[in-house]
């Protein structure tokens, strides 16, 4: 047989391989292919609208979850131990809020049914960390986290008897006496004891401490850049006057960022006031170099605090551009007079005010901003009192800004209240990169709601009503909230937590 015909017949005998590899790859194929309809999974998440803000997906899919992870988000039918049928809603990441005071049974049971599936303290923070994490354990509906709490660091160093106070307007020693170096070195030293106990930040609220002066504060934040994490900040001024502007108080911000520094801004229409297009163009421009820093809004155009606060020292109104009937009396809904704002001071200077101090313009621009996430700010509901955002600020972002007003898409919205805060605190605690996103492999905390009628109840009148239209809420793959009700004895709420040195 000579080389010609050689070359003729040699592709004649390949075509046995090749259709023997193209039967076998057809097979593996199909196989591929129909491998979810074989799998079971312990949940099952039919024909929702899932939107991942990480990568984009915004499309009808089904969700498979095995221990508490997404498994597998496919177009085919999946099977499952238990299936929801989800057709006509929106499957979102869990709601993540880095700005949750209260962490008791009645209030997460409030965040839950407005999408919260991980509440971090950050701003405030708390004291001894490892006692709080305990506490939590194994007794939360949702995730939960800390920071450590830089004010009550300066209890414990400046109060004469910390153990005496029942509420910070007992005293002012904590937020009015300035720190010597000594005292300095020992607020850092309490700090860093919270940080290695495990706590996932630094808690700043510097116009609650006028006391604290720059050198200790940017002490604070260096102890913090030292251990890779983020000082949240409560800013030293919000106010429209010079000297001491909310304009001040950023640069100070900016000015610890550019040294090396994590920051983060907390709520800033609040802190800005009328401020806030500027503060939002330093924000980009600190960003544009380089600068690790970060800020939040909350949708509403009312504050709340405790009336004792230095925020209302004297001179208070000039700075705010408000005056005493903006200012509301939380456990009655009554609208202050001069009388009644310096009596309920004077005697009960704990007590929870509502401050209406904001325009709507000026929210509208900070939740327009892509780089603005959404924090609430919200309190304890325990006692029915309160500010309405700690029951309803997820749900009116969707109801109320995303569908009625159209200043944000649902895409975006849903981005500022998983991926952006997520993405914030991955340094710190490497479990967040899990969280804020649908994808294989990712933490099962999912929100499904109904985009058409999501609406917050709350009002400033009555705070503790649950928002509506959210009636699967996800967390760890075990349903919390089921019909818009929570799951009776469901407590898969896990740690948010850094690893504990001692």
């Amino acid at each position: 047989m000579n080389a010609a015909t050689n070359r003729f017949h040699l592709p004649t005998k390949c075509r046995w391989v090749l259709l023997a590899l193209a039967i076998v790859c057809s097979l593996w194929l199909f196989a591929a292919a129909n491998s979810h309809a074989q799998e079971s999974y312990d949940l099952v998440l039919a024909n929702g609208r899932v939107m991942d803000p990480g990568s984009g997906l915004d499309a009808v899919r089904n969700i498979g979850i095995v221990d508490g992870r997404i498994a597998a988000i496919s177009e085919e039918s999946l099977e499952g131990e238990q299936v929801l049928d989800v057709s006509g809603l929106v499957v979102a990441p869990g709601f993540i809020d880095l700005h949750a005071h209260a962490h008791d049974t009645i209030t997460h049971g409030f965040l839950a049914r407005d999408g919260v599936t991980t509440a971090l303290e950050m701003e405030g923070g708390v004291m001894l960390v490892g006692e709080w994490y305990a506490e939590h354990e194994g007794t939360s509906l949702i995730n939960f986290g800390a920071a450590v709490s830089h004010p009550g660091a300066r209890v414990e160093v400046l109060e004469p008897d910390p153990d005496a106070l029942e509420g910070l307007g007992d005293s002012d020693h904590w937020s009015h006496d300035v720190a010597d170096a000594e005292q300095i070195e020992a607020i850092v030293e309490v700090i860093r004891q919270g940080l290695d106990e495990g706590a996932i930040g630094i808690g700043f609220g510097v116009q609650y401490t006028p006391g604290a002066t720059r050198d200790e504060i940017w002490r604070v934040y260096q102890a913090g850049a030292e251990e890779g994490v983020t000082g949240f900040a409560h800013v030293r001024f919000a106010s429209m006057t010079e000297p001491g502007s909310s304009v001040e108080a950023m640069q100070e911000m900016i000015a610890i960022a550019a040294t090396g520094a994590s920051v983060h801004m907390c709520h800033i229409a609040s802190t800005g006031l009328g401020k806030v297009p500027i503060m939002l163009e330093m924000f980009d421009a600190a960003r544009a170099m380089g600068l690790d820093i970060s800020t939040e809004v909350y949708p509403y155009t009312a504050s709340s605090s405790f009336i004792g606060a230095a925020i209302f020292d004297p001179g208070w109104r000039e700075r705010l551009g408000r005056d005493y009937e903006n200012i509301v009396w939380a456990a009655t809904n009554e609208p202050l007079t001069e009388e009644t704002f310096n009596r309920y001071r004077a005697e009960e200077p704990n007590g929870s005010i509502v401050a209406h101090v904001m325009d709507e313009e000026n929210v509208i621009a900070a939740l327009q901003h892509p780089d603005v996430m959404i924090a609430a700010d919200g309190g304890s509901l325990a006692d029915g009192h309160g500010h309405p955002r700690s029951a309803g600020r997820h749900a009116r972002v969707l109801g109320v800004y995303v569908r009625e007003m159209g200043v944000l898409t649902l895409m975006d919205a849903i981005r500022k209240m998983t991926l952006l805060p997520a993405q914030r605190m991955e340094t710190a605690v490497s479990s967040m990169a899990d969280k804020g996103r649908i994808q294989v492999g990712a933490d099962a905390d999912l929100t499904i709601f109904d985009p058409e009628t999501v609406i917050d109840n709350a009002t400033f009148a009555e705070p503790a009503l649950q928002s509506t239209s959210i009636p699967y809420v996800l967390v760890g793959g075990t349903i919390v909230v089921e019909n818009s009700e929570i799951v009776a004895d469901a407590l898969p709420g896990q740690p948010v937590r850094r690893e504990i040195k001692q």
